[in-house]
């Protein structure tokens, strides 16, 4: 596979920015190689600047539902282009937003646009606390809720990735104060849920949790699990954060919540909200979203928050998720995945030293590289440390086949509309090959 432009633009990359990157994970340092610089994207594929073509797994880590240049997207971000990027004033394309997604989704009240998940999670959390007059947030070990100060303790994604120990993934530079606010437990476990608040119970403002932590593998929890943390914190008077960053009009319109009839305080949002433009969201109940200023005390703002260019993008995919058949057929793809990776997948591991299980949720998919037979594997204590080595061979062995992957053994795959079943089949023959040659 010839590389020779991406290997120029990783150079000019590594002289300007630290690591050669503006996000860790694509440094591609956990699979051992120089990165592919990707040029343009159409449905289902992806290009690189030396015109190699993939099958795009990633979908830039989620948001590309719809696939790459949608073309209702495009023009709807193109149309308003033309009229301006910015106002720092309201307007009528964030009500649509806003509108098309609190008359859809029952749990929620009220929203407020940002920029980012992660700025999604901090405003979440400090509403929170302004609301309960409580200090606390119990998160849990392995979930990933952006690169915020306090929640940077044992966190999953990048940090995962490069800690190389998966029970210490804080980052440097987080004072001990703001960890010291954090409670961080293992997930799936009632009894210390229940003694941290018997501990700290009059100073818990929220538990946060990953809907469906994805960024430390697939890790599907129980549902009895995610009920009893909205029990306990009913009890105790705190409020119950669901970070549906991924999850979020991915697994259905109204995301984990809706599926598995969750009633949260907060929702935070990410990815798909904004069609592919930079674009986050906090929403909730009414009495709580009201303590934001101006309408309380609660500080938060955002210059760019609802511009109109992100606003139209994420409308346009939001009103086409609820009008197409885009969650039917998306559900149909990962059947015929999970399907095929059967029947010609875990035949071939008999005879290696590793297994492969594939976990799947509607659109979401994890390859969980093990040296145990299938098992539900619900903490991230339970991820084999040998993965990462055997990941990396598969990886490139796909990549070198035309199969666009995440580079990292820790991160989740995502199916697109645009795909097709022999996309499937693909995906599944090119596994099959880097396995036998791997």
């Amino acid at each position: 596979m010839n590389t020779s432009k991406s290997n120029e633009i990783w150079n000019r990359s590594l002289k300007i920015f630290p690591g050669g990157v503006n996000s860790p994970v694509r440094a591609y340092k956990s699979v051992g190689e120089h990165p592919i610089a990707i040029k343009e994207g159409h449905g289902s594929y992806i290009f690189d600047e030396d015109d190699n073509s993939f099958l795009d797994f990633v979908n830039s880590w989620g948001p590309m539902i719809l696939g790459h240049a949608d073309q209702d997207v495009s023009a709807a971000i193109a149309k308003q282009a033309v009229n301006g990027a910015s106002f720092g004033a309201i307007t009528r394309y964030e009500c649509d937003l806003g509108e098309l997604i609190v008359n859809n989704i029952k749990h929620i009240e009220q929203i407020r646009f940002v920029s980012s998940g992660t700025e999604a999670v901090m405003s979440a959390l400090r509403l929170a606390r302004g609301f309960t007059g409580k200090n606390k947030i119990i998160k849990f070990e392995g979930c990933y809720h952006g690169h915020y100060d306090g929640m940077l303790v044992k966190a999953g994604s990048g940090l995962l990735t490069f800690s190389g120990d998966i029970s210490e993934s804080s980052s440097p530079g987080v004072p001990e104060g703001f960890s010291r606010e954090t409670i961080v437990l293992p997930l799936d476990d009632e009894e210390l849920v229940t003694q941290a608040f018997k501990n700290y119970g009059n100073d818990i403002a929220a538990i946060i949790i990953e809907a469906m932590p994805a960024n430390s593998g697939l890790l599907k929890q129980r549902i009895d699990f995610i009920k009893f943390l909205r029990k306990i914190t009913k009890e105790n008077k705190s409020l119950l954060i669901m970070d549906e960053v991924i999850t979020g009009f991915r697994l259905g319109f109204s995301g984990f919540c809706g599926k598995y009839n969750i009633d949260p305080d907060l929702v935070t949002y990410g990815k798909i909200i904004g069609g592919g433009l930079p674009v986050g969201a906090f929403a909730g109940k009414k009495e709580i979203m009201q303590n934001l200023s101006p309408a309380g005390k609660v500080y938060q703002a955002g210059t760019l928050s609802g511009n109109p260019l992100a606003m139209v993008a994420g409308f346009t995919t939001l009103k086409k998720l609820l009008e197409k058949d885009v969650y039917q057929k998306l559900n149909k793809l990962s059947a015929l995945l999970i399907t095929e990776f059967n029947d010609k997948i875990k035949k071939l591991l008999k005879d290696k030293k590793y297994n492969i299980q594939l976990i799947v949720e509607d659109s979401i998919f994890w390859l969980n590289i093990s040296n145990t037979a299938d098992v539900d594997i619900r903490k991230v204590t339970d991820i084999w440390d040998g993965a990462a080595d055997i990941y990396s061979k598969i990886f490139w062995k796909m990549l070198e086949s035309g199969v666009h992957m995440a580079p990292s053994a820790y991160e989740v795959g995502f199916l697109s509309y645009p795909m097709e079943e022999k996309d499937i089949h693909l995906f599944v023959e090119s596994l099959e090959n880097a396995i036998k040659t791997s």
